[in-house]
């Protein structure tokens, strides 16, 4: 490690240490949840130690990183809200047979009916829902236009509606055959 290098690697140890605490108390103010706090202020400091070169701090790093932690809090809260809708919206709910009583919903039909996407459908639902990247970010990692992106995922919500309500009418049809 070169002089320059370990100089860089002391002050961001050094700026860590200083500013971890203030700035996991700022995200949990905002998440409400001190693990998902602490992820957040960690993310900031390997974005910033990534991006170290290119960033120029017109005011103090305080404000800097107060600023980027709390943007980076709500993004969080957006994501987790995101992912909760479409939980919810996928979510078939539990019918019961009377005679058995078994449930009709399966566990991780979700899942399932995830890995029945086109491959590259797949990826962009689960870039853009559960790793919480814009139609732009995903556009850009794929090499694909953003209305191709918007498409994607428009067929991929219709086909997870389509296949999960189909399969809850299949499985009521198959259990009314006993009674």
């Amino acid at each position: 490690m070169s002089l320059f290098q370990k100089k860089n690697s002391h002050e961001m140890e050094s700026l860590f240490k200083e500013y971890f605490p203030l700035l996991c108390l700022v995200s949990f103010g905002i998440v409400k949840d001190k693990d998902v706090a602490k992820d957040v202020v960690q993310d900031f400091f390997i974005s910033y130690w990534q991006r170290r070169e290119s960033v120029s701090i017109t005011v103090s790093f305080r404000a800097y990183a107060i600023r980027a932690v709390k943007n980076l809090s709500l993004k969080s809260l957006e994501k987790a809200k995101k992912q909760k809708l479409i939980l919810a919206d996928l979510q078939v709910e539990n019918y019961e047979d009377p005679k058995f009583g078994e449930t009709v919903n399966e566990k991780g039909n979700v899942l399932a009916l995830l890995d029945q996407l086109p491959e590259s459908r797949r990826q962009i639902f689960i870039s853009a829902i559960l790793n919480g990247q814009s139609y732009a970010e995903i556009a850009k990692n794929q090499g694909i236009s953003i209305n191709t992106v918007k498409t994607q995922m428009k067929r991929a919500y219709a086909f997870l509606r389509q296949e999960g309500v189909q399969k809850v009418l299949h499985s009521l049809i198959w259990f009314s055959c006993f009674f």
